[in-house]
């Protein structure tokens, strides 16, 4: 530390530790009031947050939406065990339940389907010309001529395998959701609309089978889709909440082992907890909320805060134990560690922050949070803590337990202090630089985007999942939707030569490995035409008469998606079997080598709508975003390290392994089959936070004593009796608190509690091995200060 630093951080400390009641109500106040604003901490789910706004694919999304349908749906299907779906019970309980979704609050009313809405409609060729009709006719009875009335009707339409199973053993009811409740004006509450769906499920699948809606066997309700997403997560937060408190308590009773004080060990938790409650309750004041899928943010801030006190307290500790006074320990402690400290969280906050180069509102509304609580661990953690630390008494009964368990540890630091040594430093490389081929090997492997069919952040046997593998696997269509827009003419859909293209385009995709089915007007066109030819198959042709092709689309109506009033954009909607990354590369790919080779002039294939549009633009965002950011990350920690250190070759020994933790934490990802997308990358950062810390840390200590003319081994051995045996211990602490996890309810969560056991534990690893190990090379001396 420079002369200039050293008297800046003088004059600072004489100002708190000056005025410490000061500092402590001061504290306390601000507590009080976040922690009050903590409670006007909304859960703040949105559809649009997720969109990737600046990207190619948003603008035709973004334009088409309002005409041709929103990604943001929900569908219900209602399926049978055994026997079909024609049975009186059946259609009262299908018609009840279109009824509630009908009303269900920010249901955009005009674009639900079910049998019962009236516009789901066949059409047929009659005597007299073309006739048609609702599916179930307005005077419906579920007689058995009524309900064989029904069958024969959705025989003559294209509904079957859309809104009726194939096998006819269950009913879609599908809408798409508003983003503001047109009741009230505010924000949709996905919380309420997924608690009215559970509601409908709860009146066909009670716990109590006396409050069944119906006599006889009642049919199973399965229902998908972002809002029932949100529902089920916010669901499963009461599990994240539930291991928290286990992570807090473990916690609490290992800092407690470590230390050996019971005021310490209550210091240090309440700081770190305080930093948690700032950063919740900034949050309203900031106007932001929570979102579900940033449920994780606060126990990120939590373990970055634990790890800076234990380095304070253990600071504070050595003092004592150097016959200092509990005033003077902590304040030496923060003298040492306020510069180390604050370059630490500031790269920590700046890793957090150049995740706002990838233009999503819910990454960008993280990296804020996570920022925001870095920063005030500035304030609690190297601030406050030190002042609270003053006023502890350490009597000569701690001193000698505090004596002995340095003692205990003394044969282990004497073993990890060889590791500094030429010999042992070369071997301690060589092993580091194998892992790290190893981490860029596996690592190259990893895949943006979901990896699992259904929602990956819940476990394969929830009730959504399997809800969704139910519809995928009854009906044609499902949740997971591409519509491609393709825009020609006004009136090109009577033009032989768009028609024929958009035909030859759904050809092809419809036959690409992971499409369920493919609609379009060209298709529906080619079927109304043979109907207008006593419904031979000869005739199921695109005709290239003028007169005939506006004979075969005049009764398509716009409500079908298929078309705008004056023919000028005509989607086609890709429907998937999942939303695994391959299978949207898979297709995207084929609609970019289609628009590239195939397409006719005058016909333009723009992506994308639909969910599966946004999550390819996700995807690709990020994708595109994760070398610059890793890059742009990095850059700032070799800056900030270059600042204090005023050393490449100490920078060297910072970042390089906080570099090879990082291969193989992409290593571990493509291992654990998880995906790099919007909820993982701050749990990435945070990986390369930790590793800064424990590496800033521990060099600066090392410094310091070489600095004072030890020899490396030598300085080695006591930066590890002081400082690394904190980064050891806060390691094995907070990685046995996350392993909980492991058994949470959201699948989320069980990941990142593997992630995270794994980035503490190596973390730490890197920095009291492959650190001193690197040191041993690039500091070839026996004694004296370390120079470039």
């Amino acid at each position: 530390m420079t002369t200039d630093a050293s008297n800046r951080t003088g004059l600072l400390a004489n100002l708190i530790f000056g005025h410490r009641a000061a500092v402590i109500a001061g504290f306390l106040v601000m507590t009080l009031a976040l922690g009050y604003s903590m409670t006007k901490l909304e859960v703040d789910a949105g559809f649009d947050k997720s969109l990737p706004l600046t990207h190619a694919y948003m603008a035709p999304f973004l334009k088409y939406r309002d005409e041709f349908g929103a990604a943001n749906r929900i569908l219900v299907a209602l399926t049978v065990e055994s026997g079909d779906i024609f049975t009186p019970a059946f259609f009262h309980a299908l018609e009840e339940t279109t009824d509630a979704v009908f009303f269900i609050p920010g249901v955009d009313r005009s674009t639900a389907h079910s049998l019962f809405t009236p516009n789901v409609q066949f059409t047929e060729v009659v005597e007299d010309g073309i006739s048609g009709g609702n599916i179930v006719p307005a005077d419906f009875a579920p007689t058995a001529e009524g309900l064989a009335r029904v069958r024969e009707n959705l025989l003559k339409s294209d509904y079957v395998g859309r809104l009726v199973a194939n096998d006819f053993t269950g009913a879609l009811i599908s809408a798409s959701l508003l983003e503001i409740d047109p009741r009230t004006g505010d924000k949709l509450d996905y919380i309420r609309v997924s608690r009215a769906l559970e509601e409908i499920r709860a009146r066909y699948e009670p716990d109590d089978p006396e409050n069944a809606a119906s006599s006889g066997p009642n049919p199973r309700v399965h229902i998908i889709g972002f809002a029932k997403v949100v529902g089920d997560i916010y669901a499963g937060a009461a599990s994240v909440g539930l291991f928290f408190l286990i992570t807090l308590m473990l916690t609490t009773l290992l800092v407690y082992l470590y230390l050996g004080s019971l005021a310490l060990t209550v210091m240090t938790i309440s700081c770190s907890l305080m930093a948690v409650v700032w950063q919740l309750g900034l949050l309203p004041v900031l106007g932001y909320g929570m979102d579900p899928m940033s449920i994780l943010a606060p126990f990120l801030v939590f373990a970055i805060a634990v790890s800076h006190a234990m380095q304070m307290a253990s600071a504070a500790r050595a003092e004592v134990l150097t016959g200092k006074s509990g005033f003077d320990a902590a304040r030496g402690g923060f003298a040492r560690l306020l510069l180390p400290g604050g370059i630490a969280l500031v790269s920590d906050a700046i890793g957090f922050l150049i995740i706002l180069f990838i233009e999503i509102e819910m990454i960008r509304e993280m990296a804020i949070a996570a920022s925001v609580g870095v920063a005030v661990i500035i304030l609690t953690n190297l601030l406050l803590l030190p002042v609270l630390l003053s006023f502890a008494r350490f009597d000569a009964s701690y001193r000698s337990s505090a004596a002995r368990r340095m003692a205990l540890l003394a044969p282990i630091w004497d073993r990890l202090a060889g590791i500094s040594r030429p010999r042992n430093a070369s071997i301690a490389l060589a092993v580091g630089a194998s892992l790290a081929l190893f981490g860029l090997w596996k690592g190259g492997d990893i895949r943006i985007g979901d990896l699992h069919a259904g929602v990956p952040e819940l476990h394969a046997d929830s009730r959504y999942n399997l809800d969704s593998g139910i519809i995928s696997a009854r009906f044609s269509i499902g949740v997971d939707v591409l519509s491609v827009f393709a825009e020609t003419e006004k009136d090109g859909c009577i033009d032989y030569a768009v028609m024929r293209d958009i035909d030859r385009f759904a050809w092809i995709l419809r036959n690409v490995p992971g499409v369920q089915s493919v609609i379009s007007l060209a298709g529906l066109a080619r079927t109304i035409n043979a109907g207008w030819n006593e419904g031979s198959l000869k005739w199921r042709e695109l005709p290239r008469n003028r007169h005939m092709m506006v004979q075969s689309v005049a009764h398509v109506p716009t409500s079908s998606g298929l078309l705008n009033r004056d023919c000028s954009v005509m989607p086609v909607l890709i429907f998937t079997a999942d939303h695994k990354a391959e299978t949207i590369d898979r297709v995207i790919e084929a609609v970019k080598s289609y628009r590239a080779n195939h397409a006719t002039h005058g016909v333009k294939y723009r992506l994308a709508g639909h969910n599966v549009g946004v999550m390819a633009a996700t995807n690709e965002a990020v994708d595109a975003a994760r070398f610059p950011i890793l890059a742009y990350v990095f850059l700032a920690i070799i800056m900030l390290c270059l600042v204090l250190f005023r050393s490449f070759r100490a920078m060297l020994c910072i970042v390089l392994p906080l570099a090879v933790v990082s291969l193989l934490s992409y290593a571990l990802m493509t291992y654990l089959s998880i995906g790099l997308k919007v909820n993982t990358l701050p749990v990435v950062a945070l990986g390369v936070g930790i590793g800064v810390d424990y590496g800033i840390y521990i060099f600066n200590r090392l410094q310091g004593l070489m600095d004072g003319g030890a020899p490396l081994a030598d300085a080695y051995r006591k930066t590890l009796e002081i400082t690394g045996s904190g980064v050891l211990f806060t390691a094995l602490i907070l990685a046995l608190g996350v392993a909980t996890w492991i058994f949470s309810d959201l699948k989320f969560q069980a990941d990142m509690g593997i992630m995270l056991t794994f980035m503490f534990l190596v973390n730490m690893l890197g920095a009291i091995l492959l650190l001193p190990a690197l040191a041993g090379w690039l500091y070839r001396v026996d004694t004296g200060k370390i120079e470039d």
